[in-house]
């Protein structure tokens, strides 16, 4: 089941020339390698990957100096070939143009869903939504989809540039089921904001929403796993140490990852710690995820996709992304 079934039919009349046809057959390739496949009321695939301005699309195989933006319809269908390797994955930076998103669904085919928020008005809100692609042949939507509001007395811990005095992106949760599991889905993009100390007050208190949460959904047999883009510096930082303070955890292979094409492998101790999948794991008597974890990582995605374009990390960026995408399988064997 990997990979998409007619993926290089027209985006237009022109069949893709022979160079993105050799690209992609060596991303499919690496992905092959390094994403376990989809094996049937075995395995679950979870992701989330900020798509780096994902908003509008140049309707050219390849973009060129003048054309804005950069991204075009080789790299749409890199782009679309990694998300179609995951049963369900959390997109951030989807603009308020959804030009591109509406193409990679049209690659993707009718069998693939969507669950999206609005555009998150204001300077710190950055034109943004956030977005839920996934494979309805392995998961489906299960009711609930909403976007994240702190109760009044919690509001004080929220910085002062959050939009309406929430948050500056509105967290926004869906719940999934695989077979008979049951999961939630909470999906964020952390505004980055003017220095490391902005961005702790919003951790902490998605992390005390989060746990809250957690005790109320609990009775209801429900998975909680947040994903997305949270901003965070380094492992062990102040940062860090928000986001996990209520007894969130992310697993130790994930930890070991990095999360941005910009990473320097000579200095990994200056790695941005950017995007993450945690979950709660009985610490501090939050229930536990009932999913059994198997393991996780990132797709290093530069090394396969537009490798026929010669281009630097920067102009790679913004044609598919700065982030890595970083993905979870679990076990859905009763």
């Amino acid at each position: 089941m990997n990979g998409m079934e007619g993926l290089t039919s027209a985006l237009t009349a022109t069949d893709p020339p022979d160079e993105v046809l050799t690209d992609l057959a060596q991303l499919r390739s690496v992905l092959d390698v390094e994403v376990p496949a989809k094996a049937l009321d075995r395995n679950l695939l979870i992701a989330t990957w900020n798509v780096r301005a994902f908003g509008n699309l140049t309707e050219k195989w390849a973009s060129t100096q003048d054309d804005v933006p950069k991204r075009d319809l080789h790299a749409l269908l890199c782009i679309a070939e990694i998300v179609s390797r995951f049963d369900v994955i959390a997109l951030q930076e989807v603009k308020d143009n959804l030009k591109a998103l509406r193409h990679m669904l049209h690659l993707l085919g009718p069998r693939w869903g969507l669950s999206l928020t609005d555009v998150t008005r204001g300077d710190p809100g950055n034109s943004e939504r956030m977005a839920f692609v996934f494979d309805t042949r392995r998961v489906i939507l299960s009711g609930l989809a909403c976007e994240l509001v702190v109760p009044q007395e919690q509001l004080e811990l929220i910085g002062p540039n959050a939009l309406e005095r929430q948050f500056a992106r509105t967290p926004y949760a869906v719940s999934f089921r695989a077979g008979t599991k049951t999961f939630i889905l909470v999906t964020l993009h952390v505004d980055y904001g003017d220095g490391a100390e902005e961005r702790v007050p919003e951790l902490k208190a998605i992390a005390e929403w989060l746990a809250e949460w957690a005790r109320d959904i609990n009775g209801w047999d429900h998975n909680l796993i947040a994903l997305g883009d949270f901003n965070i510096d380094r492992r062990g930082d102040a940062l860090h140490d928000a986001f996990v303070s209520t007894g969130l955890e992310i697993p130790a292979d994930l930890q070991a990852v990095p999360r941005t094409i910009f990473a320097d492998p000579e200095n990994p101790h200056l790695d941005k710690f950017y995007d993450q999948i945690a979950w709660f794991t009985g610490r501090n008597g939050l229930p536990a995820l009932s999913l059994e974890y198997s393991k996780g990582s990132f797709f290093d995605f530069p090394k396969a996709a537009l490798i026929s374009r010669g281009l630097t990390k920067t102009q790679l960026s913004w044609r598919i992304s700065d982030h890595y995408p970083l993905w979870a399988e679990f076990s859905v064997r009763d």
